[in-house]
Parts: structure tokens; sequence; C-alpha cells
């Protein structure tokens, strides 16, 4: 949801308007994510002698850090940045050999969106302290309490306000009884009053030039790009024997890979309660611990960021959704890449726990949202060539009861991120359990790859748009060939796999095809722009497409939709149905398709406005007299299909999207990465 980002230059000379430039492109590149207001700070020249609400000499000696915030799109706080520092005659061409920035976008929790609740906070008069945060502080109410006691006085109506705060309070406290206190004592102080989902940067004049990154729950990504060019290969070293050779250096922290990687490829995804501090460009990284006074301190190897540039980029298209939607044949065969062989199923990071999924008493799939549609999609194919009964749980749901979970369990966590707060939540409720943790996520590194017990990533490269479109088509051909894997060994189903096995590989020409639909998906949407709700049905594999789809309008095209099951349409939804109703019917072949031509001709009989999908060749058998509007699809497998079948429905609900006039890419009051409960 928030977005942090920061910047350190070490032993390079850079300008503060390159470095605002750096800070403020930074932010972009979180844009995705969702937010309603966004700041950043940097250093002035000198202390600042106005600075609002002091008074009394400064507390400190370095420069007076220069905060910005501002409600709305980043680019309102680009115009209130140049007219604030024009209204201070800031020097923007002044040069730093030694520079540290911090920026955020905030997706309000706490407090309405606005100036004062935006981020970075401040521990009050000097900006002694400064915060950004991504995540919720639980127990801020009791620390907010006791800091009035103290004499703080609050400002905004943020859990944030608390940090930088409490940060002034350690500090102070420490400096009078002990003289001096470092940088990292007072943060893993702060962390240890701490309660909740977090990850925080701290910037603080008394500390000049240094920053501090810590995490619990929440993503946080460190990266280091060498200027003298002698690491640029796909090496790998420890981070701090790299950064400690006094060699010009920047250094970046992100609660995204998407936004460090136009700058470096070299990146460590920091770990929960690992403390990061950035001094005269050598990075240090300590590990918290509740138990010990002390932290110990670690060592950490960088990664190599298999991304590139172009894929954070728009490139042809007008808008991020509809470039992911075109990049599925490419997407899916990234999915599929490496893992077929010899007419098999190749999965290297289950393979070493594959004995004991064939043994589950049951298999348990976990998402929310368009994972647990992706789940719901693959559950049929799962069972019926492993044998094993599956569940499906909304995370959420599985939180609230609690639903039993035992050790004979394997537990499937599906998250396009894998930062989703309630998939984390239940995913630590299954590890309690006993049960094991299987994770499907696209995000290398996040904390659902990390924390499950084995997994397979879904390679569909960086999705931008809120709305998920390529992610979703990868995450069912990624669980359908788990299926394969996992239902390998019984003889009873060997035809059947080795059909499905061969299909796959061209599944890819088959999406590019039905990609051809878009200018028919565009005159439909014309047609039902000025309807208020739709209605889609499906059964079967497809149950989940009309779900998926019907999600898809009502996330973008902010139109009331409903997916609903076929089979339920005579137990109240047949009372909706008249001739000014748009109802979309799923009937591509399968088992369930004479099901289906009853439904349609049932909603016929009652006059129901009908566009109905359907193999090609089929349009007569779904629609003999020609009085509704038919989508002809490829045909290919049936646990296949609903790759086929969803994407004449992202399609539509994207060209709603820009004829209703609504933003495709941040649909309102959505986020990508929902990180809170």
């Amino acid at each position: 949801m928030c977005g942090i980002f920061a910047y350190l230059n070490y032993n390079v000379a850079r300008e503060r308007r390159y470095i605002l430039e750096v800070l403020l492109n930074g932010l972009r590149r979180l844009e995705y994510r969702g937010y309603d207001s966004s700041g950043i700070a940097i250093d002035a020249d000198r202390v600042m002698p106005d600075k609002e609400g002091s008074s009394g000499p400064p507390p400190y000696e370095a420069a007076s850090p220069l905060v910005f915030r501002q409600e709305g799109k980043i680019e309102s706080l680009v115009g209130s940045v140049y007219s604030e520092v024009d209204a201070i005659d800031l020097n923007l061409e002044e040069p730093f050999l030694v520079h540290a920035g911090i920026a955020h976008t905030r997706w309000a929790t706490h407090g309405v969106p606005s100036p004062r609740n935006s981020h970075p906070q401040s521990s009050g008069a000097w900006d002694e302290f400064l915060v950004v945060h991504n995540g919720i502080i639980t127990n801020y109410e009791v620390l907010k309490e006791t800091l009035i006691r103290h004499g703080f006085t609050f400002e905004s109506e943020t859990d944030t306000e608390v940090i930088p705060k409490l940060a002034k309070f350690v500090f102070d406290k420490a400096r009078d009884a002990e003289g001096t206190v470092t940088f990292s004592q007072v943060v893993i102080e702060v962390m240890r009053q701490l309660e909740g989902a977090y990850a925080l940067i701290f910037k603080s004049p008394h500390y000049p030039n240094e920053l501090i990154a810590c995490k619990r729950g929440s993503t946080l990504i460190l990266g280091v790009k060498e200027l003298s060019g002698e690491h640029d290969g796909k090496l790998f070293h420890d981070v701090k024997a790299l950064t400690t050779n006094g060699k010009p250096k920047e250094l970046f922290f992100s609660s995204d890979l998407c936004a460090i990687v136009e700058h470096t490829k070299n990146y460590l995804a920091i770990e929960d309660n690992e403390v990061v501090h950035i001094k005269d460009g050598s990075v240090s990284i300590l590990k918290f611990d509740y138990g010990k006074e002390k932290p110990a301190s670690v060592q950490r190897a960088l990664s190599f960021l298999e991304m590139e540039v172009e894929q954070i980029k728009k490139g042809n298209y007008d808008h991020f959704m509809q470039k992911e939607i075109h990049e599925q044949p490419h997407s899916l065969t990234t999915t599929m890449r490496g893992r077929l062989k010899d007419n098999d199923v190749v999965l290297g990071g289950l393979k070493d726990h594959m004995k004991t999924i064939r043994h589950s008493r049951r298999i348990i799939f976990i998402g929310c949202g368009t994972s647990y549609n992706a789940a719901l999609s693959a559950r049929p194919f799962l069972e019926e060539l492993s044998g094993i009964p599956v569940t499906m749980e909304l995370a959420s749901d599985l939180l609230d009861r609690p639903g039993p979970i035992y050790r004979e369990d394997t537990a499937v966590f599906v998250s396009q991120s894998g930062e989703t707060a309630d998939t984390l939540l239940a995913l630590d409720y299954a590890l309690e359990n006993g049960a094991l943790c299987v994770g499907i996520t696209n995000t290398v590194g996040s904390t659902l790859a990390r924390k499950t017990h084995c997994g397979v990533h879904i390679n569909a490269g960086c999705e931008i748009g809120v709305a998920s479109t390529k992610a979703y088509t990868s995450q069912i051909v990624v669980m359908a060939m788990m299926a394969l894997a996992i239902g390998a060994d019984r003889i009873s189903t060997q035809a059947r796999r080795e059909a499905i096995i061969t299909g796959l590989p061209v599944l890819p020409s088959k999406v590019s095809e039905v990609l051809k639909l878009d200018g028919e998906m565009k005159d439909l949407a014309e047609s039902l722009m000025d309807t208020q709700s739709l209605l889609v049905f499906g059964r079967g594999y497809n149950y989940a497409t009309a779900l998926e789809g019907a999600l898809k309008v009502k996330e973008v095209a902010l139109m009331h939709s409903e997916g609903m099951l076929a089979g339920e349409m005579k137990h109240g939804p047949l009372a909706l149905v008249d001739e000014t109703l748009p109802i979309i019917v799923i009937a591509t072949r399968d088992a369930c398709f004479s099901k289906q031509q009853s439904v349609i001709q049932q909603l016929h009989a009652r006059k129901g406005r009908l566009i109905v999908m359907c193999s090609k060749g089929d349009a007569s058998s779904v629609c003999p007299s020609g009085s509704c509007r038919v989508i002809e699809v490829p045909q290919v497998a049936d646990c296949l299909q609903p790759v086929i079948n969803i994407i004449p429905l992202q399609l539509l609900a994207y060209h709603l999207t820009v004829l209703r006039g609504y933003d495709v890419d941040q649909p309102r009051n959505l986020a990508k990465s929902v990180t809170t409960q």
C-alpha cells in the first residue's frame, strides 16, 4: 500500500536538483501501489533559522531537513516542492558529496489524506527525527498517551507520528544519561517498543548523511550501485564488504524492486527484525532480538535482479493494464520456460516436498481477490489428478473463524505480491498448526516466498496495474502444472496428464489469437457504457472466470458487477433478469456445456439481454435464434480454458474504464499490494 523510497549518494557529487528528481521519480515508480498523498525530506544548506514551531537555538549543528508533504497525486507534490524552493530561495544547483533523502507515498489508514497526515512524520520542532512508514502500529494509542504525558504534542491523526517522537524521547533520555548514543541504538530501542507490521526509514540531523531502515512484516529492499564499475556483473558479494571500500556509490531503499531497477540490479531483501544502517558509505546489518540487549551483527549477500527497465514502462501502450493484458502470450511462455521437459513437468521448488504433498490429508488453497479466483479455477483439476480433497479459504475468513488446519494438511498460499497482509497472517496461523506451507507468488524475495516451506514463482514479470491480469493467468498455469506434478504417480490419469502437457506449449499462441478480439470488446464496452449492473454466469472450471471477470469490471470500471455460479441461477438471481440487465454467460465446450445451454434458454425465455462466450464454431448451438451477442474464443483443454476465457473480460473491463473516463491503472480506493488488514 504505502510506498517507501530513499536515496543516499556517497563520494559522488550530486546536485540538489538531481537528488530531488531521483526521489520524486522513485515515488512515481511506486504510484501503482495505490496512494492518496506523498512527501519527501532533503537537507537545506544550513540550519534554517525560522523552522516552524521552533524556539531557541537548534539542537544540532548539521543542516536542517526540509520536509515537503502534499495531498493528492505526486505531480501535486512536485509543484509544491518547486514553489516552496523558490519561496525560500534554495539553491538547486548546490552539489553534495554525501546526502541522504527519504520519500513516501501514503495510503490512508489512520487519518484522512492531508499534508499533516502525510509522511515523513516528524518528532516535532527542528525535525530532529523523521520517519517514513509502511504498515500499521497496533499499540500506537498506548505509546501516544505515554509520550503526551512526557510533554509531546501530536499534530497528525496517524499511528506513524509516535515513531519519530519515540525516537526523540529515547535519544534525549540516553544523551542525558550517557552523553552519547548511536543512531542504531536509538532505532533498536524504538523497535523494542513497537507492535504491529512495519517497514521504517529514519533520518536525523543528529546523524547527518546517515539512514537507518528496519522492518517487521512489510517488504523493504536495499539497492547498491557501485559507480567504479568493478562489480557490475552477476556476482554475489557480502554487502558490508562491498560497501566499506570508500569508493563512490549510490544506495537506495525501496518498498519494491520496480523503483530501483533503473538504478541498479544489485539488491538485498531485508529480513524481519534486521536493522540496516548506512553510514560513511558503508552498510552494516544488525539482527534485533527482543530477548537480547545487544543485537548481533549479520552478513548478507547481494542478489542480482533479473528484471529489465522496459518492464516498468508503458512502451507503446496507453496504460499499464492494457500493456499487461497484451503481454500475456509472453508472460505465459516465461511461466512455463524450463518447466516442461520430456512430456513431464519439472517444478524444482516443490521437488523435495512432493512426497509429503501426495500423502496430504487435504490441500487447502488460501488467498484473496484475484489470487483466490485463480486457485478456485485450478481446484477441479488438482482434485481430479491428485485424488486429494481440495478446499478453498479466503484468508480473512480463515482468520476470523479461525478454521481448523492440521499437520497432515498442505496449505497453498497464492499472492501476486507475496505481501498481502491477510494471506501472511493466515500463513503464520498454518505454520503454527504444523501444516506444510507452499507459496505461489510473482515476487522473488517476498515475505511469502521466504516464510513458506517450498513454492513456485510464477515469473509473470513486473505487474504495475492495480487490477491483476497477466499474474492471474500465470497463476492458473502454475497451479495446473503443480497438479500435473502431484498426479504424476497415478497411472489412472496418465492419458489425461499427457494431453494437458501437450496442450500447455500452444497456450500462448491461443492467447495471441483471443487478443484479436480487442476491437470487438471495445464495441461491446460502448454498448454497455451506460448500464448500471452486469451479471456473469459460469460453472465448473469457469465459475472462477465469472468471479474474476466481474471483479475486473468492478475494480476498474467502477460498475456494479457480480460473478455467479450458473447452477444457483434459479435460487434467487433469476429474479433480476429483464430486457435491460446485461448478462454474460460463459458456455465454452466442457463437461458443463449442455447445462449452460439450458441456462441460456431459460434466460432467453425471460427476455434476458444475453452476451454468450462460446468456443469457435458453437455460435449456432448456444444462440440458435441469433437473438444474443456471441463472443467466440479458441478452444483448448478444459482445465486451461479459463486462461483463454478471462482475456475478453479483461479487455471489456479495460475499455469500459477508458470510455467511462476513470483511472485504469490506479482505481479509486484500491492498492496493488494490500499490506494492512
